[in-house]
C-alpha cells in the first residue's frame, strides 16, 4: 500500500476562479456600513472611489488612464471594450486557449467584422507574436487561464502603433508586471488573482483608447450595460465612481479588503514575488518527476497563477488507461481527502490538473499539495 503524506493542506482552495481569498480573510473585516444604501450616496460612492484608487495605486497605473467598474465580470468588461471600439481598422486577434478563441468567435459572428487576421496556436503554445501588425487593432489575453500559457512580455507591441491593444488580463494582473504604455484597453475581474467576489469587471483605458471612443461611433446598437459615452463623448462620471448600473456594495467592500491586504503585504512587487515563488516550488517538483509536465511547452511562458499540468504514462500503460478518467480519478482522491478542490483542467483543455498559484496561496500548501498529487498519481496508477 502506498503511504499517504502525513500533512494536509491548511486551505484546500486551489480553484482558478473564483480564487482563494487572502490569508486570514474574514467576512467580519468587511466594511458593511454601506449595505442597504444607494450606491450613489456619499459614503457608498466613497467606497467605490476607494476601490478604484487602490487599484490604480497597487497596479501602478499611469495617472492619465481611466478606471471604471463595469457589469458582468471580465467577460462583460472585454465585451464592452470590443463593442465600443472595434471596427474602424483591421484587427489582429490572438488566441491560444478557450477565452481567446471566444473573442475570435464574438468578433466574427456577433460583430460580423471581416478584416480579421486570426493568429492562433494550440493549447500549450503561444502564437507567433512577431507576426502581429501594430497598424491594426490587437486583441489578446495576457495570461491563458485555461492553458497555463502567459505572454512573457509586451515588447512585441510597438510604441508607435496606429491601432489599439485590447488586453484580457484577468488572471495575470496582480501577479505579472505589465508595461502600461503598451496597453490601451485592459480588463480583469475581482474573482481572479485577489480572490474577490464575482460579477464585477474592471476596465482600464489609456488616452489613446479614450480618443478612439470619442471619435468613433460603432454602426451596431449598444446594450445599456455597454454604454460608456454621454453626448457622444466618454462619460467621465463612470470613471469617477458613478457606475453604469448598480454594483453589489458587499462585493465592493470585499474587493477593498483584498486591495488593503495587498497594500499591507508589500504591494505589487510582493504579490508577484509570492506567485513567482509558488511557481518555482511547482517547477522544482516537476523537474524531479518524469511523469508530470507543464502544459506550456516553453518554460518562459509558464503562468505563475494558473498552472496547468499533464501526466505522462508509459506507452504500455497508456493503452489501457483513458487519460481523462485517469486525471479525474486523481482529482477525486484529492478532493475526498480534503487536500484540493476544483483543480481539474478546464473542460476544453487537455486533461490534467490546474493549480492556482497566485499570491493568496500559501507556499506551504503548494508543497503539501504536490506530495499528495504524487500519492494520488501512484495510487490511481496501481488501481488501473
Amino acid at each position: 500500500m502506498i503511504q499517504k503524506p502525513n500533512k494536509k493542506t491548511n486551505r484546500p482552495l486551489f480553484s482558478s476562479g473564483p480564487c482563494a481569498k487572502h490569508p486570514n480573510w474574514s467576512i467580519t473585516n468587511l466594511d458593511i456600513s454601506v449595505l442597504g444604501r444607494s450606491h450613489r450616496a456619499k459614503k457608498p460612492k466613497e467606497l467605490i472611489d476607494l476601490s478604484i484608487n487602490l487599484t490604480s495605486e497597487i497596479l501602478e497605473i499611469p495617472s492619465d488612464y481611466k478606471i471604471a467598474i463595469v457589469p458582468a465580470s471580465d467577460t462583460g468588461a472585454f465585451e464592452l471594450a470590443m463593442w465600443n471600439v472595434l471596427g474602424p481598422i483591421g484587427i489582429d486577434v490572438l488566441a491560444w486557449e478557450s477565452f481567446g478563441k471566444g473573442w475570435v468567435t464574438d468578433i466574427i459572428n456577433q460583430l460580423k467584422l471581416s478584416d480579421i487576421n486570426k493568429i492562433e496556436a494550440d493549447y500549450g503554445l503561444l502564437p507567433d507574436l512577431s507576426s502581429v501588425n501594430s497598424d491594426r487593432d490587437i486583441v489578446f489575453t495576457l495570461n491563458g487561464t485555461t492553458s497555463g500559457v502567459k505572454v512573457p512580455n509586451l515588447e512585441w507591441i510597438s510604441d508607435q502603433r496606429k491601432g489599439l491593444t485590447l488586453c484580457d488580463a484577468t488572471s495575470g494582473l496582480f501577479a505579472q508586471r505589465v508595461d502600461w504604455k503598451k496597453l490601451d484597453i485592459t480588463t480583469f475581474s475581482w474573482q481572479k488573482v485577489l480572490g474577490g467576489e464575482a460579477q464585477h469587471g474592471i476596465i482600464i483605458l489609456s488616452p489613446r483608447a479614450i480618443e478612439r471612443l470619442n471619435s468613433y461611433n460603432p454602426p451596431w446598437p449598444l446594450p445599456k450595460i455597454f454604454r460608456i459615452k454621454k453626448g457622444g463623448l466618454v462619460d467621465d462620471a463612470i470613471f469617477a465612481g458613478s457606475t453604469i448600473n448598480t454594483p453589489s456594495l458587499l462585493c465592493v467592500a470585499d474587493y477593498v479588503d483584498a486591495l488593503k491586504w495587498a497594500k499591507e503585504v508589500g504591494g505589487l512587487t510582493k504579490l508577484i514575488g509570492i506567485a513567482d515563488n509558488n511557481l518555482k516550488i511547482i517547477r522544482d517538483w516537476v523537474d524531479k518527476n518524469e511523469w508530470v509536465s507543464f502544459l506550456a511547452k516553453d518554460r518562459n511562458t509558464v503562468s505563475n497563477t494558473s498552472v496547468c499540468l499533464q501526466f505522462s504514462l508509459e506507452d504500455e500503460v497508456a493503452k489501457y488507461i483513458d487519460t481523462v478518467h485517469f486525471s479525474k480519478s486523481i482529482q477525486k482522491k484529492l478532493e475526498e481527502e480534503n487536500i484540493a478542490y476544483d483543480i481539474g483542467s478546464y473542460r476544453d483543455a487537455p486533461p490534467g490538473l490546474r493549480i492556482w498559484a497566485g499570491a493568496t496561496i500559501d507556499p506551504d500548501d503548494i508543497r503539501i499539495l504536490l506530495s499528495w498529487v504524487e500519492w494520488a498519481y501512484l495510487t490511481v496508477l496501481k488501481e488501473q
